[in-house]
């Protein structure tokens, strides 16, 4: 969130900020409440101090009549003080609410038409047949399976059978032990449930409720992204600098409701409500983090680079930037069959507005007050959507799938899928 303070010296950039946003943001309501607050916690602090003043007095005096008073002062002081605290509650309440301000290289836009390509990397496949989609190419092969799924559990979800299911499998493995071996983040292996204290601290609340699924009759939510429980690792903590950057991978299903998305890509293996992803987390100093977010994104980079998928980068709009997010790329790969780019990969840096929420500090120097860290995650890579990218890139046009050169050896020797 935002500091209370950062929000008293900057209304007008907080409202502008949320307004390029297309977000609604408080702040009206956030500054009266702030004084409010702070003319309850003043009537008790200056009660509290006339009666130390009076109490000084009745201890050189023995007056047995201020005991009257001093009473009265303590009552109304306390008063005062639970006022403040029930009008402080709603104040954080309303922080939760306000979004993040932006960086000033980000894009102005309202839409996706607006956002930037930054760079691009590879060319489009030119295949000598006509390309056929990951979904028609999937059930020929029986590979996937999207009626049977919807019997099972119902739209938005798919089984992935034989060899394609060890595709994901082998993403899965590459990708971990590229991050691990070679862009030196340590793996995790997290809760798929977390709190509510939790889904505040990465702010999927209370904003987006209704994008996750709960655990009835618990506070339990299945995670939206392993964001929040890795993030979360550090709650509450205070962490010395020279352990930072910390950077973490971590590999998890992840659930969405996709609430807001009726009617969008409900054909294929795109918008599910189940669906994995390998994602990277990074907790660092704010003098570092922009510099780190650039890193993570082309550690990101570099697993489409090897898998030699063609993909953009793309720098999002202030308007389609998201609510939380200080800045953000999508890595959007080449998609022959659907003749169109698809988001594999959303990399973010928040500033301090998440750690703030989760109250991850770290100490600058010995001796010196923490400071918030700033964090930053991204997948890398988000598995159905790569794995599409994947089947229509490397189609042929007997039917099969080549299996890309980074991926035979976590394919046990298998070349091509359809092949048996």
């Amino acid at each position: 969130m935002l500091a209370l303070d950062f929000i008293r010296k900057n209304p007008e950039l907080v409202r502008r900020a949320a307004e390029l946003k297309g977000e609604g943001a408080p702040v009206d309501e956030v500054l009266r409440l702030d004084g409010v607050w702070r003319g309850h916690l003043h009537k008790a602090e200056t009660l509290k101090a006339e009666q130390n003043e009076l109490s000084k007095e009745f201890a050189r005096t023995r007056d047995e009549s201020l005991k009257e008073r001093l009473r009265q002062m303590a009552d109304t002081a306390k008063s005062e003080l639970s006022v403040a605290d029930a009008v402080k509650r709603e104040l954080d309440d309303l922080l939760l609410r306000v979004p993040n301000v932006f960086h000033e290289s980000v894009p102005v836009g309202e839409t996706e038409a607006d956002n930037v390509v930054v760079r691009e990397w590879g060319t489009r496949p030119e295949l000598a047949f006509a390309a056929r989609t990951h979904y028609d190419l999937g059930e020929a092969l029986g590979i996937m399976d999207f009626e049977r799924a919807a019997r099972v559990t119902g739209s938005r979800f798919a089984f992935l059978l034989g060899e394609g299911a060890r595709l994901e499998r082998a993403l899965v493995q590459f990708m971990l032990d590229v991050h691990t071996r070679e862009h030196g983040y340590t793996e995790v292996w997290p809760p798929m449930l977390v709190n509510s204290a939790s889904m505040v601290g990465t702010a999927n609340l209370p904003k987006f409720a209704d994008a996750a699924f709960k655990v009835e009759d618990s506070d339990l939510w299945l995670i939206p992204t392993a964001e929040v429980p890795v993030t979360n690792f550090h709650r509450d903590e205070i962490l010395e600098v020279d352990r930072l950057p910390l950077k973490y991978v971590a590999y998890a299903p992840s659930w969405r409701t996709e609430a807001g998305a009726a009617g969008k890509d409900t054909r294929g293996f795109i918008r599910l409500h189940q669906f994995s992803k390998v994602e990277l987390v990074k907790v660092t100093t704010g003098e570092t983090s922009l510099d780190e977010f650039e890193k993570l994104t082309r550690d990101a980079e570099d697993i489409l680079q090897r898998l030699g998928l063609h993909y953009q980068v793309m720098a999002m709009c202030t308007g389609d930037m998201g609510f939380a997010q200080y800045k953000k790329y999508d890595l959007m790969a080449w998609a022959p069959g659907l003749d169109r780019f698809l988001e594999v990969s959303s990399c973010s840096t928040f500033n301090d507005f998440q750690a703030m929420r989760a109250n991850i500090r770290y100490r600058p120097g010995r001796g010196a007050p923490p400071k918030f860290a700033h964090t930053i995650n991204g997948s890398g890579l988000a598995l159905p959507r790569t794995i599409d990218a994947i089947i229509e890139t490397y189609q042929r046009s007997d039917g099969m799938i080549s299996v890309p050169e980074a991926l035979k050896p976590y394919m046990g020797g298998v070349e091509l899928i359809g092949a048996r």
